[in-house]
């Protein structure tokens, strides 16, 4: 058992060497009251020696050519910095996974403030006997509970990674596809290249995370939650000369705060199927 242990960190660091990038079509379904609207965004597994990073690459771009004109501006010691941002997706997370212990991170953000989330929890999976071809790869049967959700996963020991989509790791071999039982949420390997190492872009637009670990995120998410409007009327009671234009007229704080309101309780109603549904509970 140990020369098997031993044979697979092996493959899995001479693979992982190479620097990979597995890119999965995720399928998701937003509003559970709308189970025939679903969206669908290709992202990417980027693995080293080191670690992995899971995220969507058209943000990425997005973000680089952002942060390189903001960079600019900064230079040219502009007083009016112009952000435009051509994303329009809808995965605006990040996750990294460090080797060989693979302990966990998720960059997100709550109310304009970026955090770097570690979460502990652990995934247990159960094994099961069963195979099928996936994309070309052999694969095995695996299942979990996780994230408030039952998972099936298809791992693959032709790619001795333990490693996968989003926070799923602890499988003997990469998970190629992955669904929730309700199929509100999948995804599944739709090509393997080899990559150069990139570099993270850097601004000073852009400040560090918060780090925290999961129980704080969870507060701050429930926070925010119910007091959407929160920063937004703190912002205007610390400035209170502080003006906002809107479609060419002032408007008031008071009614600022008033819609920003309503726009986020709307928008917690068509989006009350995260794949985290265990964070929908308090």
């Amino acid at each position: 058992m140990k020369y098997c242990c031993a044979l697979l960190l092996l493959l899995f660091l001479n693979f992982s060497a190479q620097n990979q990038r597995f890119i999965y079509e995720y399928k998701f379904i937003t509003d559970s009251t709308k189970r025939n609207v679903a969206q669908s965004e290709l992202l990417v597994l980027d693995v080293n020696a080191k670690g992995s990073k899971f995220y969507s690459y058209e943000k990425y771009k997005a973000d680089s050519v952002t942060s390189a004109e903001v960079n600019k501006q900064f230079a040219t010691k502009s007083n009016d910095i112009l952000v435009k941002n051509t994303y329009n997706g809808s995965i605006r997370y990040s996750i990294t996974k460090n080797y060989p212990d693979f302990k966990t991170f998720m960059k997100t953000s709550v109310a304009g403030d970026d955090y770097n989330v570690w979460d502990e929890r652990e995934i247990e999976w159960k094994i099961l006997p069963e195979t099928e071809t996936v994309a070309t790869f052999k694969a095995q049967k695996a299942e979990t509970k996780m994230f408030g959700r039952i998972w099936t996963a298809w791992f693959t020991n032709e790619i001795p990674i333990q490693d996968g989509p989003y926070k799923f790791r602890g499988l003997p071999g990469l998970i190629v596809k992955l669904q929730d039982k309700t199929l509100s949420h999948s995804f599944e390997i739709k090509s393997v290249r080899n990559i150069v190492p990139q570099t993270e872009f850097k601004s000073a637009f852009i400040e560090k995370p918060i780090d925290v670990d999961y129980s704080k995120y969870k507060k701050i998410f429930w926070e925010n939650r119910k007091d959407p409007a929160k920063s937004l009327r703190l912002m205007i009671n610390e400035n209170p000369t502080f003006k906002i234009v809107k479609n060419g007229q002032e408007v008031s704080g008071e009614q600022m705060v008033r819609e920003r309101e309503k726009s986020a309780k709307e928008a917690q109603k068509k989006n009350n199927n995260p794949l985290e549904l265990d964070l929908l509970k308090e």
